[in-house]
């Protein structure tokens, strides 16, 4: 199994949390070396907070745990690409690479909507991969919203 297969699947348990709780099924993993630091899974349903994304928390408990809000030559890995915000979030703490499973093509911001991820204009940016383990992260989402439109029937 590839490294990013490896690490996209820590992700995707990580969404799955978001699942059982009811909130849209996104996971991310923060990866430093070979060695996850930190874990995030969507929260903003069930907080009711805008920016409880699930980058947004693993990018805050990394920081948390390794004292800098640079995160310097680490990976994050998402199951969908990600949104203005955490694109802008992962470019200021300078993680080094994102890897994301399933493209976002309506605000997707690595390459599907605006390239935030690699704007030359930023003071950093993130190399990145998309597509890793697509078609489960995909069917994530698309079961979620699925089963919450056949609840609004």
């Amino acid at each position: 199994m590839t490294r990013e297969k490896r690490f996209m699947r820590a992700a995707i348990k990580e969404a799955l949390k978001a699942r059982e709780i009811d909130d849209v099924p996104i996971g991310a993993v923060i990866v430093m070396g070979d060695k996850i630091v930190a874990r995030g899974y969507n929260r903003t349903e069930n907080s009711q907070v805008a920016t409880r994304h699930a980058e947004m928390i693993a990018i805050e408990k990394a920081c948390k745990k390794l004292k800098s809000r640079r995160l310097d030559g680490a990976e994050i890995y998402i199951t969908l690409e990600p949104c203005a915000m955490c694109a802008g979030a992962i470019a200021n703490a300078r993680i080094k690479r994102a890897v994301f499973g399933a493209y976002e093509k309506k605000s997707g911001c690595a390459e599907s909507k605006y390239p935030v991820l690699s704007d030359n204009g930023l003071n950093h940016s993130v190399d990145y991969l998309g597509g890793v383990e697509e078609q489960t992260c995909a069917a994530l989402i698309k079961d979620y919203f699925r089963k919450k439109r056949a609840e609004n029937v």
